[in-house]
């Protein structure tokens, strides 16, 4: 999604009229424990309600147009000719498992194609409605662009199916050049197929470096997309990237394809980028394998640019969907950007800043810091292919609202063709509350926590954990017993009914734990519990609690209030 960070004063791209942000980590089937490929996405903006979105599959007559409405503004782009079929899509998965993920880099204003018709959410969108694989997805979005243009700024792509992972940065080609034939529409891309056994991720900053054979196999351009499905195929790029580059004066005008680097041509790093985008992939890939990444530290933080982290690494070990959680749910501990760790935490240890990220004090410029999990999330996801079972109940989005740290990842099968009520579109709004609304209900305790978090964290990771080890051993059941099933009736009706159940026991169980802070944490004062959670009163019934515990502040923020007004509130006694 949209970002834009700052490097000293605040400089606003006047056709991006709204923030966001993005992270992306990628696993291929070789890298995961049990042969899945995984792709993560948090859509992190100050403007977006977290809901699941449906699209049924369709047939239309030939000659059918259908609109392009701008995923960020809802604006209406244009038309372009509709598929005769479409396939079902959950989420930011299809029904045959292939899944899409986004961030957002910017890039070079002058790039962005005002007169294109595809924006980088319709790209996705309609490409999950047309692909049955990660190659067919690549050749899709390729093929869009190049008739219809494409609308938005640079933008790096996760896909994936049930076998292949891949990685996709792209923009648009605006800048007008004296050689009229390389003035056309069209994108400036580079797509790499991730290697079998290792991670990847992206986060909000063009990543690609040289174009390159990824693996020892076969690079093809843009002119020989219908080429992509040859298994040795490993890499595609636009065919004139190079030509174009020069004539807009992107690159030096020496460069080769040998030496050419991709990223520094569409969007050039700079310290407060990598602050920002890149220490969230080197924060992901620290939790994958320290060892491979704990030098690229300076260059997470901005000092060291030329320290280029690689675009994938080998984890340590096999990942695992809570390994998926885990790196979805970072501020840095444990590092020196630490989110739990200076003042701007609180007396209890709040990771989250509130916005502006960057400020100015005697000419000084200073930044929050920008972590995988953040509080303005709308929704995030794992997606999940599994290429043993049949597609309805072999591809999961595991589907949270709000906050990634205090959300919970629930079940949504990609053969569903019925989304629960509690996240289903059209209940509740931004600006519309409503009783049955998962990104309220989920809201509410959040900000709620955000009072008292090292307190409050402790009760909501319980829940949580407990809702996610139930549903992921509840899906084991369910994949074994149905592996083998053909009846395409019976596994949507399996999974229609058990993304709706675990949907519904996720918001019973939230809606005790929302009632169940209130009542604990009230004034300052936390209540005490037994070992069951219940509340403690003294030998004369309910209505007479034990005195609740009153928590001292950490001597160090007592330290910051006597610095503040240490004299003003001394006293002798």
């Amino acid at each position: 999604m949209k970002r834009i960070f700052f490097t000293g004063a605040a400089v606003l791209l006047s056709n991006i009229a709204v923030v966001m942000a993005c992270t992306n980590f990628l696993v291929t089937k070789g890298a995961s424990v049990d042969g899945s490929t995984f792709i993560s996405y948090a859509a992190d903006s100050h403007v977006l309600y977290g809901e699941l979105y449906f699209r049924p599959a369709a047939k239309f007559p030939a000659g059918t147009m259908m609109d392009v409405i701008e995923w960020d503004s809802g604006r209406k782009l244009g038309q372009i000719q509709q598929a005769l079929q479409t396939y079902s899509v959950v989420g930011n998965i299809n029904e045959y498992q292939v899944a899409i993920g986004e961030t957002t880099f910017t890039g070079r204003e002058e790039l962005i194609d005002t007169t294109a018709i595809i924006d980088y959410g319709s790209l996705i969108y309609i490409t999950l409605q047309r692909a049955k694989t990660a190659r067919e997805a690549v050749k899709i979005m390729v093929e869009l662009t190049n008739e219809y243009g494409y609308a938005s700024s640079g933008e790096s792509f996760s896909i994936s199916d049930p076998n292949e992972v891949w990685y996709m940065e792209l923009t648009g080609r605006a800048i007008p050049v004296a050689k009229s034939s390389l003035n056309k529409k069209g994108l400036l891309m580079v797509a790499y197929r991730i290697p079998d056994g290792y991670v990847s991720g992206h986060a909000n900053q063009a990543r690609i470096t040289t174009i390159k054979k990824a693996d020892g196999k076969t690079s093809i351009t843009t002119n020989q997309i219908d080429k992509i499905f040859g298994a040795d195929v490993s890499c595609v790029y636009t065919a004139d990237i190079l030509e174009y580059c020069k004539a807009a004066k992107l690159c030096d005008a020496n460069a080769t394809l040998d030496n050419f680097i991709f990223c520094d041509a569409v969007y050039p790093m700079t310290q407060s980028g990598n602050r920002s985008c890149e220490a969230r992939v080197w924060a992901g890939f620290m939790k994958f394998n320290s060892a491979a990444v704990v030098e690229y530290e300076d260059y997470a933080r901005g000092d060291n640019l030329q320290h280029r982290m690689p675009l994938w690494i080998k984890p340590a070990e096999k990942v695992t969907l809570n390994k998926m959680f885990d790196v979805m749910r970072d501020h840095y501990e444990g590092t020196s950007m630490d989110m739990t760790k200076d003042i701007g935490a609180g007396p209890f240890a709040c990771p989250y800043r509130w916005r502006p990220m960057h400020f100015t004090i005697d000419s000084v410029n200073y930044v929050h810091e920008r972590a995988t999990s953040t509080q303005q999330t709308g929704f995030s996801f794992i997606s999940q292919s599994r290429s043993w079972l049949p597609n309805e109940i072999g591809g999961i989005l595991w589907f949270g609202v709000d906050d990634s740290y205090t959300s919970v990842y629930m079940p949504m099968f990609c053969g569903i063709t019925s989304i629960p009520e509690f996240i289903r579109v059209g209940n509740g709004n931004m600006t519309t509350y409503t009783r049955t609304s998962m990104f309220w209900l989920f809201n509410r305790v959040s900000n709620f926590a955000y009072s008292r978090y090292s307190d409050m964290i402790v009760d909501i990771q319980k829940v949580q954990k407990d809702l996610e080890d139930k549903f992921q051993k509840d899906v084991q059941e369910i994949s074994e017993k149905y592996r083998d099933e053909k009846s395409h009736e019976t596994l949507v009706r399996l999974a229609n009914n058990l993304s709706d159940e675990k949907a519904r026991e996720t918001f019973t169980k939230w809606d005790d734990l929302d009632k169940f802070l209130l009542v604990k944490y009230t004034d300052g004062n936390i209540k005490k519990t037994d070992g069951n959670g219940n509340f403690k009163t003294t030998k004369y019934g309910k209505n007479y609690i034990e005195f609740p515990a009153q928590p001292q502040y950490p001597e160090k923020w007592y330290r910051a209030i006597i610095n503040d007004v240490g004299g003003n509130i001394r006293v002798e006694d």
